[in-house]
């Protein structure tokens, strides 16, 4: 794996072996990396089982042996930086397909939940691996515990809640935009809908919203529920009820008034435990209707 920052490279060049079904397991002198149940990543196993198989997150046919030492994408940084985006979940494939075409961008990044839970000097990891994938970025973490000690040169570190509107747009105003904002805070239901009906307005048109460890939806001890699968009171039935926005322009329905949502939402994508919500200008109009209404 790289070295410190700033440092020469001292790259680890794993072996690539084939378990079949998508899945892989890599091995560098003599140990398998594993992905750990509580989301560490280590290269620690002498023998290859449940814990040490990683998805694919590209064909086979273009992995090499040393695909981590020259590979620039972000599974590779989250395994470089104990991130549980890849390993305990699988979040890091994904936000590499929507997150690659702006890298090299100036742009500002907002992620809800620095980690390490009270210990101020825990966590980070999420937010040293956006740094070095997005290279010009300014990235910003909010977190209800202190994290100062995360903050450095383009990192931002806000203490606060995510389920308090003026502290969301305080946020917001200290960093004047916001293109890519990335929900990994307290899972509890009701925040994770609140925070988005606050900041998803804030977000830059064009930018990407997401929501992580949606499991909760389910969970009665984050407000989620098992049996209801379309209450809007969780954040996957919350998330399911704005599929309709993207076709607003087809209910015959004269003088319908679209919400924001209805005219902002372009495209949702459902993942395992993941949401990504891209915005823009959904205004493509009807083919047969004409304000909602048949011609």
């Amino acid at each position: 794996m790289d070295g410190e920052e700033g440092g020469q490279e001292d790259a680890t060049v794993f072996a690539i072996m084939d378990l079949s079904n998508g899945r892989v397991a890599l091995k560098a002198e003599g140990l398998f990396l594993c992905a750990e149940p509580d989301g560490r990543v280590t290269l620690s196993r002498t023998a290859c089982a449940t814990w040490e198989s990683f998805l694919l997150a590209e064909p086979p046919s273009v992995f090499q042996p040393n695909v981590l030492r020259h590979s620039n994408d972000l599974v590779r940084l989250a395994v470089k930086h104990g991130v549980d985006k890849w390993g305990s979940h699988w979040y890091a494939q994904h936000y590499h397909n929507h997150f690659s075409p702006y890298r090299d961008q100036k742009l500002s990044l907002l992620e809800i939940g620095v980690g390490g839970y009270d210990n101020p000097n825990a966590g980070g990891g999420s937010l040293r691996m956006w740094e070095e994938y997005f290279p010009s970025a300014i990235i910003h973490g909010i977190d209800i515990f202190d994290k100062q000690p995360h903050e450095r040169g383009r990192v931002k570190i806000h203490q606060g809640s995510q389920f308090d509107e003026d502290f969301l747009r305080s946020v917001f105003k200290d960093a004047g935009s916001f293109d890519i904002i990335i929900d990994d805070g307290s899972h509890i239901n009701a925040h994770v809908i609140k925070s988005f009906e606050v900041l998803f307005p804030l977000l830059s048109n064009n930018g990407i919203y997401a929501v992580e460890d949606v499991q909760t939806s389910y969970w009665p001890e984050f407000g989620g529920n098992s049996d209801d699968l379309d209450s809007n009171g969780t954040i996957v039935g919350f998330f399911k009820s704005l599929v309709d926005s993207l076709n607003y322009e087809e209910f015959i329905k004269p003088n319908y008034q679209p919400t924001y949502f209805d005219k902002h939402i372009v495209s949702i994508h459902f993942y395992h435990n993941l949401i990504v919500i891209l915005k823009g200008s959904n205004d493509e109009g009807s083919n047969i209707l004409r304000n909602n209404e048949r011609v």
